[in-house]
């Protein structure tokens, strides 16, 4: 079993190399200067297991061209079996066909990593989980649920979780996963009604569900400009709770995300796993983001695909966090 990494969040593909005590594959990785991607294995992977990291940058073509090459140059290489892990998987919004003349982008990059030599996917909370149906090959779904899960428990350990949390989904279509950290937590639970305007803009309708005197936790799988939970924590204040936060498995903030976390008074806490690294990209960290880590999620679940065993296990199993609230504690927070 060999693992690589693509050029971006590096860090994450470490930490699941750690966890299997095991060596980083070495690969290079080359830009020319018209944009074109170049990589070159650096040691044998003749019949091996081998397993591609690709994280997504702030560019996600260059991130999915990255990963398309270096699957074709592992099976130009004779890899044995080749695994895509995909931590965010990439297009998952563009998951069917809501207008005329437009494409299903998610299919076509199942299609295209079909024909790149890939013969097995690795994902985290899918946008939409009928992804995993878009091509034939072996598709393994894991979730955040876990982490969070045990961070939640931590968090509020001293508290009564019925009578003090409140678990909210950002949307209708969100309900049935709120529903499974409810009946894990044995907590209340709610959605908010929403009409989205637009790529970064929404219109909060309604909040369904007693948010007064609560701590409420809005879980979403992604948010990039964060519009939908800036409504919706100035909202759940509004209506009296005690505290918001926001947990995210994704949380790929563009520069409006940013904006509006700075200036948000109503969240007071954002959750986020290291699927993405967003804040190494920008150098630092506000000091109400906690990023958890799932490196170990990933860890095992490589090991039981390389071993043949059970993927699904693992959403059933609770994952103990390791001092898991960053990998970018070195870096400075922001003033």
């Amino acid at each position: 079993m060999k693992i690589f990494s693509g050029k971006n969040n590096i860090l994450l593909t470490e930490k699941i190399c750690s966890n299997l005590n095991i060596k980083m594959g070495e690969i290079s990785h080359h830009t020319f200067p018209n944009g074109e991607k170049y990589v070159q294995f650096k040691e044998n992977i003749r019949g091996n297991d081998v397993f591609l990291v690709s994280c997504r940058d702030s560019n996600i073509n260059n991130s999915l061209m990255e990963l398309l090459i270096m699957s074709d140059a592992a099976r130009r290489a004779s890899a044995g079996r080749i695994t895509a892990v995909l931590p965010f998987f990439y297009y998952s919004r563009q998951d069917r066909k809501e207008k005329s003349r437009v494409p299903i982008s998610a299919k076509l990059i199942m299609d295209l990593m079909e024909s790149a030599g890939i013969d097995r996917v690795v994902t985290m909370d899918l946008h939409s989980p009928q992804i995993g149906g878009f091509t034939n090959l072996p598709f393994d779904h894991l979730t955040f649920e876990p982490v969070l899960i045990d961070y939640i428990r931590s968090k509020y350990h001293s508290l009564s979780l019925r009578d003090n949390v409140v678990l909210m989904a950002p949307d209708v279509g969100a309900v049935k996963r709120i529903e499974k950290y409810s009946s894990t937590l044995k907590s209340d639970f709610g959605f908010i009604s929403k009409k989205r305007i637009g790529d970064e803009k929404v219109d909060l309708q309604n909040i369904v569900g007693n948010v007064k005197d609560k701590h409420v936790i809005i879980i979403d799988d992604l948010t990039e400009s964060l519009g939908t939970l800036v409504q919706a924590a100035k909202e759940c204040k509004r209506q009296g709770a005690v505290k918001v936060t926001c947990a995210v498995t994704h949380g790929c903030l563009t520069d409006t995300g940013m904006k509006r976390l700075s200036e948000s008074d109503s969240i007071d806490e954002l959750v986020h796993s290291n699927t993405t690294d967003t804040w190494g990209d920008v150098g630092f960290k506000p000091e109400n983001v906690i990023q958890l880590d799932v490196s170990n999620l990933f860890a095992k679940a490589i090991k039981s695909i390389h071993k043949n065993e059970s993927v699904s296990e693992l959403d059933r199993k609770s994952t103990r966090l390791n001092s898991s609230h960053t990998d970018i504690s070195r870096m400075p927070s922001s003033a």
